[in-house]
């Protein structure tokens, strides 16, 4: 496991209740209930938040890609991820799905970008190898 050559930020959070609670991060910016996924409860699920925060990491690591290669990315580019959770044995596991837009993108230079960004993007190592993860150029 390769450790970080150097800490550029640290999110803290604390949570009480797990799939039935409530997470807020110290700076309050973040406060939200948590209800399990496919019940009525009004709050997210960690599954959500996974999905909101690979799909927006990914996006800045194509934007990082893009500015390394002087490559101008559409204004209008978007991504939707898909958490999928599911029994892995006697445990549980997730796989991801990411649908990523580049309108007005050649298809190729699209996906040449986007496997560049695979490789850089932090959420993408830390799953590497560990879950399943399908990327696909819209």
């Amino acid at each position: 496991m390769a450790s970080l050559d150097k800490v550029l930020y640290t999110a803290r959070t604390h949570t009480t209740g797990g799939r039935e609670g409530a997470a807020r991060s110290d700076d309050g910016r973040l406060d939200i209930t948590m209800s399990p996924p496919g019940t009525a409860g009004k709050g997210t699920n960690p599954e959500q938040l996974f999905a909101a925060g690979y799909s927006a990491c990914f996006i800045g690591a194509m934007k990082a890609v893009a500015m390394r290669e002087k490559i101008t990315l559409p204004a209008d580019l978007s991504v939707d991820a898909e958490v999928d959770l599911g029994p892995v044995g006697q445990a549980y596991g997730i796989a991801v799905r990411m649908r990523i837009q580049l309108p007005g993108m050649d298809k190729a230079a699209a996906e040449q970008l986007v496997a560049a960004a695979h490789e850089i993007c932090p959420y993408s190592n830390a799953t590497r190898g560990n879950i399943d993860v399908q990327l696909t150029v819209a």
